[in-house]
């Protein structure tokens, strides 16, 4: 007796439904905003980071794309609507709420740090005007649009240069956090400067190229692994990656060597990569194949990158997944929206540890004379320009319409590229003290202190 099947829950939102894509207080807030007559108060709010996850000197800023992309079909669908009705925390409120919501949309401005861009604590890196119900509204899906890219882009920037220049290739989707997370992860590290990805519909999506070997269960299905070398080469001529360590290692790279046609590379999932890669690739050059390539992989991390490359390992590139897609050592990130604004006045955080300085605000970067960046400084968005200081902040969004031509992958990739090579040498180690300068204006302070000290609100410079 077989029972019929039931449907299954899916928790995958419809990307024109993405209203509910947020917490439960953004929609009391909402409502109370509505309740109070205050819904077409005009907000500020900002994103930034308050410290740096463990051993990092630096972020790379990504995720806006997505983001702001969806962020643009965020709306509610009716039935969501008619399920919000139902809940009890929004019990006795006036159809008028609920018929708001299914109208709702972001028609907002919004300012941002182009893809790619090298960031610090403390800075602005996207600025939000709109009316204040909307403006609440897309707190949550902000940040979670901006913070899972930038940690991942931020780890694997370590890992490019701790490679030095050896290709590496992302190969995490099957240790992400979820199916969506592969996805993302695929695309913040080759904004980051991996050379391609192992994920299918990432790689399809994004028009990066798509990379990968064979499996140890292949291995498995055959006789034994010459027979299973001999018909993957077989049927892959072209591009032969053989994995040679699902028995003895070394006994796996002879028979690789033996292989007709010849392999164009092989690749090393496991054991001491910096004793193995050495012995292979003697083994090789020994049985006239110099021209396979070695490629090593194994959850490996920035450090062990950095120590291979050390050592001179003859490694001639690294596939890199779980300590990549999970960013093992540092998975959270103090990325925060905060009021800054509302209706031209200043609004301030107090709380211990979790200070903000009131007004819009525009970030600066000030380089040396060969180009390396020597510091920050964070402003009021009204004050002139310091000389010689590049603004990063720049417009996206204008009433909740596209005024910025939209960068491509490949154009936020050569900025990552730029901005790594512009770092003072001293935050490129994995390990270092050393803390980039970021700093204040004058009347940003002002204004802090004044709201600090209980005076009248700070008012916008006019």
């Amino acid at each position: 007796m077989t029972s019929e099947p039931t449907a299954f829950t899916s928790l995958w939102p419809d990307p024109d439904a993405l209203g509910t894509v947020t917490d439960l207080y953004e929609l009391t807030m909402i409502a109370g905003y509505l309740a109070e007559g205050m819904g077409s108060r005009s907000a500020t709010f900002e994103v930034f980071v308050r410290r740096l996850p463990p051993n990092r000197s630096f972020l790379v800023f990504a995720g806006l794309e997505q983001a702001v992309g969806d962020l643009l079909r965020l709306a509610f669908s009716n039935e969501q609507v008619e399920a919000l009705r139902r809940w009890p925390a929004f019990k006795g409120l006036p159809a008028t709420f609920f018929e708001e919501l299914r109208r709702f949309r972001f028609q907002g401005d919004l300012l941002a740090v182009p893809e790619g861009t090298v960031v610090f604590p403390g800075e602005t890196l996207v600025r939000v005007t709109a009316p204040l119900p909307q403006a609440q509204w897309v707190e949550p899906f902000l940040l979670a649009s901006l913070g899972y890219p930038t940690l991942v882009a931020s780890k694997a920037a370590r890992m490019v240069l701790s490679a030095r220049g050896k290709p590496l290739f992302e190969f995490g989707s099957r240790r992400a956090h979820g199916p969506q997370a592969g996805m993302l992860a695929a695309r913040s590290a080759y904004l980051a400067g991996f050379e391609g990805t192992s994920h299918v519909e990432a790689a399809r999506r994004l028009n990066v190229p798509c990379v990968g070997t064979m499996a140890h269960s292949w291995v498995q299905s055959f006789p034994g692994e010459a027979e299973a070398f001999a018909a993957y080469a077989r049927v892959f001529p072209d591009s032969t990656t053989l994995l040679v360590d699902t028995y003895d290692t070394l006994e796996g790279v002879r028979r690789a060597a033996a292989v007709a046609p010849p392999s164009s590379s092989i690749r090393i999932d496991s054991g001491d990569l910096a004793d193995l890669a050495p012995k292979a690739r003697a083994i090789l050059d020994e049985r006239g194949r110099g021209d396979v390539r070695i490629f090593g992989s194994g959850d490996l991390d920035e450090s062990a990158l950095e120590n291979l490359t050390a050592a001179g390992a003859p490694i001639d590139g690294y596939g890199v997944g779980t300590e990549l897609v999970t960013v093992r050592d540092g998975p959270a990130i103090s990325m925060v929206y905060k009021l800054v604004e509302l209706d031209g006045s200043g609004r301030i955080k107090l709380a211990p540890g979790k200070k903000t300085y009131p007004m819009a605000k525009q970030v600066y970067r000030r380089r040396d004379e060969s180009g390396v960046f020597v510091g920050d400084l964070v402003a009021k968005a009204s004050e002139p320009a310091p000389e010689g200081m590049t603004p990063l902040l720049v417009p996206i969004l204008s009433g909740g319409e596209y005024v910025a031509r939209r960068a491509t992958l490949a154009e936020a990739r050569d900025r990552c590229r730029a901005q790594l090579a512009a770092l003072p040498p001293e935050l490129k180690a994995l390990r270092t003290d050393a803390v980039y300068p970021v700093t204040y204006s004058d009347r940003l302070e002002a204004d802090a202190a004044r709201l600090m000290r209980g005076s009248a609100k700070v008012e916008g410079d006019r």
